[in-house]
């Protein structure tokens, strides 16, 4: 069973999502709020998988939300078009997705459960303008600071292929070894360069040029939510 806390500062938007999720099989939710400082003490208290929280207008302080969360809980983003800078800072600050308000039930559903898990959800709506941040940002800003130069060859190789999309299965095919290998890859990788979780090695690999933005929708680990496109 997944849990999930509901943070939105709008009630009705609150107790729609409350319900929408409760209602479907594998998923209960423990808790909701509006307020960004309580939901990091429950989120804290309680580690539900997942706290679903709205990303329209983050700013500052909710991007330190999602970084507080992060460290319990995966976070699952609620974020319009148009706030590609802030979702762009969520996600180095360890939101495992992002969909679009208009997302329908059942691909939200699908969405908390692959987030769940440790995958990656990023409607493709939304993938275009977390594009164009990556490119506007200078190449390389981490490299020293995160350790581009300690990683071998084949984490290279690795993170290549998670920034590009390919599930683990996917990487132990394509690269000739077996998935817990690839496991084993990632958590080395997320230790070098002081990242937390593996939504964090995208913006990694794009701002050290390991992977050229494209524009395709970017999926890792989860398939694309169609009715967002």
């Amino acid at each position: 069973m997944v849990t999930v806390f509901v943070l939105h500062q709008q009630s009705l938007q609150r107790l729609g999502l409350r319900m929408l999720l409760g209602a479907r099989p594998g998923l209960t939710v423990v808790g909701e709020t509006g307020v960004e400082a309580e939901a990091i003490r429950i989120s804290d208290r309680l580690r539900p998988d997942v706290v679903l929280m709205d990303g329209s207008g983050l700013g500052t302080g909710g991007i330190e939300t999602v970084r507080r969360i992060a460290r319990s809980s995966r976070v699952l983003l609620l974020s319009s078009a148009g706030h590609d800078t802030d979702a762009y800072a969520a996600l180095r600050a360890g939101a495992g997705g992002f969909v679009l308000p208009d997302v329908t039930p059942d691909e939200l559903t699908s969405a908390v459960h692959a987030v769940a898990v440790g995958d990656v959800v990023i409607s493709p709506g939304l993938t275009r303008e977390l594009i164009d941040a990556v490119r506007s940002r200078p190449a390389g800003t981490l490299e020293q600071e995160h350790g581009l130069d300690t990683l071998t060859g084949r984490e290279r190789d690795v993170i290549t292929a998670v920034a590009s999309g390919w599930s683990n299965t996917e990487i132990a095919e394509r690269l000739h070894i077996a998935p817990t290998t690839v496991k084993s890859h990632v958590s080395n990788i997320l230790t070098k360069i002081g990242a937390r979780a593996r939504v964090q090695l995208v913006p990694f690999a794009y701002e050290n040029g390991l992977v050229e933005p494209a524009v395709t929708p970017l999926r890792i680990g989860a398939p694309p939510l169609s009715a967002a496109a």
